[in-house]
C-alpha cells in the first residue's frame, strides 16, 4: 500500500534534543503540523510549502540542533519479506524519475524501530540503486542527489532531495568513522566530524594550538594534516603523541601560554570546562589567531536549558569571531561544535 504525501519531511536530532529542535524550526515560522515521534530522535511532520521551504529556512539561518532532514513524499506499507525490497525500488524510480538530468545519486536508509529485518541496509540500498542506475550513475561519495528511505516495522517514507539540502551528507546525520590503529581517544571522531561537516579546508602546514590536549586525540588528528601543534594541557600526552617531533606538549594553562606564545593558524578547543569561561578564553587567544586562521571548539552544555546556553556563548563569542557553524554533531554528546574565525578588528598588527 502506497500513499502519497504532501509537504511531509523527516528530521533528526539527539534523543535528548528533541525539544531544542522543534523549537528552531517553531522560531523560523514554518508552520510545523501532524508532528508524529518514530524514534528517538527521529520526528515525521508537515509544514506549508514542504521539503524545499523548510531547506531553505535553513539555509538562511542555520538550526544548531537538528541533525539532519529528507523529505517524506511516500509512505510504503511494508510485507516484512523480500518483496519490500521490489515495492521499495520501484517506488523510488517512480519519484527519482522526476528529477531533472541528475548527474549522481545515492540511496541512504535509517532504520527506526525495534524488531529484525528480513534485508540488511546494504541489501536495501542495493536493491533501489539498481532500479535507479539507468537514471543516473551511482556515486556513494559525490553524489548530488538522494534518495532517502527511513524504514521502520511496518512502514517506510520514501522522498527525493538534493543532498545539499539535507544539512548531513550521511544518513540520519550519523557520519560513522572506522577506528584506526593509532586512535588515541574516541574524541578523535568529533575533530574529524567537524572537518567535514563544515568544510574546512586546514591549511597543509603552519601552527596549530590545541587547548587541553591530553591525551592527545585532537593532536594527533592535526598532525595527520601536516600541522605542528603545541598541545597544551598539564596533564600529560599519550606516549604515541608525545613522541611526534612535530608536536610540543606545554604543560601549563592556556593563559600562560597565551602570554608568551607565537601567532598561529588554527586552534582547536575540547576541554571540559564551563562554556562560558571556554568562551572567554577563546576572546583571549583571538589576539594570537592570524587573520586568515581559524578555531574549532566545543561548547559543554548543563542538561538543562541548552539552547539558553548556546545562545549566551554565541553571543559572547561573537565580539571575537565570525561563526559560520553551529552543530549539535553526531559525535557531539551533551555539546555543540562552532567554527570560528577571526575578526579582523580583534587581531594585533
Amino acid at each position: 500500500m502506497i500513499h502519497q504525501l504532501n509537504e511531509g519531511f523527516i528530521f533528526t536530532t539527539q534523543a535528548a534534543s528533541e525539544g531544542y529542535g522543534l523549537n528552531e524550526m517553531s522560531e523560523r515560522g514554518l508552520g510545523i503540523s501532524d508532528l508524529t515521534r518514530l524514534d528517538q530522535g527521529i520526528g515525521l511532520a508537515r509544514t506549508p510549502g514542504g521539503f524545499q521551504r523548510l531547506a531553505q529556512a535553513f539555509r538562511d539561518h542555520p538550526p544548531v540542533f537538528i541533525r539532519h532532514i529528507c523529505p517524506a513524499q511516500m509512505e510504503i506499507g511494508l510485507t516484512g519479506n523480500d518483496q519490500d525490497l521490489e515495492t521499495l525500488g520501484k517506488a523510488a524510480r517512480a519519484l527519482f524519475k522526476g528529477v531533472q538530468t541528475p548527474k549522481s545519486f545515492s540511496v541512504q536508509t535509517v532504520f527506526w524501530g525495534e524488531g529484525e529485518r528480513p534485508y540488511k541496509r546494504f541489501e536495501l540500498n542495493g536493491a533501489v540503486s539498481d532500479r535507479l542506475m539507468d537514471l543516473s550513475p551511482l556515486d556513494v561519495k559525490n553524489r548530488e542527489w538522494i534518495v532517502s528511505i527511513v524504514l521502520g516495522p511496518s512502514s517506510a517514507y520514501l522522498g527525493v532531495s538534493r543532498a545539499k539540502d539535507n544539512l548531513s551528507a550521511w544518513a540520519g546525520g550519523a557520519r560513522r568513522f572506522a577506528k584506526e590503529p593509532d586512535q588515541v581517544s574516541r574524541a578523535e571522531f568529533k575533530l574529524m566530524e567537524a572537518v567535514e561537516a563544515f568544510s574546512v579546508a586546514l591549511p597543509p602546514s603552519g601552527l596549530a594550538l590545541d587547548f587541553g590536549a591530553a591525551p592527545g586525540g585532537w593532536t594527533r588528528v592535526l598532525r595527520g594534516y601536516g600541522l605542528r601543534v603545541v598541545a597544551i594541557d598539564p596533564a600529560m600526552l599519550d606516549p604515541r603523541v608525545a613522541q611526534d617531533p612535530g608536536v610540543t606538549h606545554f604543560k601549563g594553562t592556556t593563559q600562560e601560554y597565551m602570554r608568551q606564545g607565537e601567532r598561529c593558524d588554527v586552534i582547536v578547543n575540547d576541554m571540559r570546562m564551563d562554556a562560558m569561561l571556554s568562551c572567554q578564553i577563546m576572546g583571549e587567544a583571538a589576539e594570537i589567531l592570524k587573520p586568515e586562521g581559524l578555531a574549532i571548539m566545543t561548547l559543554k552544555l548543563p542538561h538543562e536549558n541548552q539552547q539558553r546556553n548556546v545562545r549566551r556563548a554565541m553571543d559572547l563569542l561573537s565580539k571575537w569571531y565570525e561563526i559560520p557553524f553551529a552543530r549539535q554533531l553526531f559525535h557531539n554528546r551533551s555539546e555543540v561544535t562552532v567554527l570560528l574565525r577571526p575578526k579582523r578588528r580583534w587581531v594585533a598588527d
